[in-house]
């Protein structure tokens, strides 16, 4: 069960969060606030999974909030107020919900938020020699090692392996902290590659095979430290 907390400062905003909360099964409601410091308080003394929160509040904003937690849980922003995105992003909020929020935008919030609960509740099951993804309303038991790499596309990832392509509802960030941080590299904002899979390599681009893959300027030195490489 993902308990979850709503903090935002506006009452409409509040019951609207509430009316979509109660629409999904398997996620709780534990308590709303109307300001940052008494939710603060609150999750000093309580564990919540996911908090669903506004930025512009008064006194502590949102994104000061976030900053100020030491061990938060998922986090998905509603604002009304769009230049707030990066920022938020920036902090690893799993979202980004911009008011007014639609039942089907703020639904795929949740499963993002869902999966990530689950794989995190199955950790124990995880190891650096496969990982578990959710695919077509079933887990698949994937091994680390017939991964080539891996593609964003939006609220979604595409991992390709030496025999199959597989499409799963989670971000890059997330899908690369569950792989071995030895063997896996993030070599653009889109793309995660199997470093041993690599065949060649440029300044701007990876070979995997006959595949060609970009480096994001963000990324290229990260990646060159990892596999080694000076120039």
């Amino acid at each position: 069960m993902l308990k979850v907390i709503i903090i935002d400062d506006e009452p409409l905003a509040i019951e609207l969060l509430k009316g979509y909360v109660n629409r999904i099964a398997n996620i709780k409601l534990m308590e709303v606030f109307t300001d940052a410091v008494n939710a603060s308080s609150y999750l000093k003394n309580y564990k919540v999974d996911l908090i669903l929160l506004d930025i512009n509040m008064p006194d502590i904003n949102g994104v000061e909030l976030a900053k100020s937690l030491k061990n938060p849980p998922m986090i998905i922003f509603t604002t009304a107020y769009s230049e707030f995105a990066v920022e938020g992003f920036n902090i690893s909020a799993l979202d980004y919900l911009l008011k007014p929020i639609s039942f089907d935008r703020f639904l795929k919030a949740i499963d993002k938020a869902k999966n990530l609960f689950e794989l995190k509740e199955n950790a124990s099951l995880h190891n650096d020699n496969f990982v578990l993804v959710k695919s077509d309303y079933q887990s698949l038991k994937v091994n680390t090692d017939e991964i080539l790499y891996v593609e964003g596309l939006d609220d979604y990832i595409k991992i390709y392996t030496k025999s199959n392509q597989i499409v799963t509802l989670q971000s890059l960030k997330v899908f690369l902290e569950q792989l071995p941080e030895s063997d896996f590299a993030r070599i653009h904002r889109s793309y995660i590659v199997n470093v041993n899979r690599i065949t060649s390599f440029s300044k701007r681009h990876v070979m995997l095979g006959e595949t060609e893959l970009p480096i994001g300027s963000t990324y290229c030195s990260m990646f060159f430290d990892k596999i080694g490489y000076k120039e």
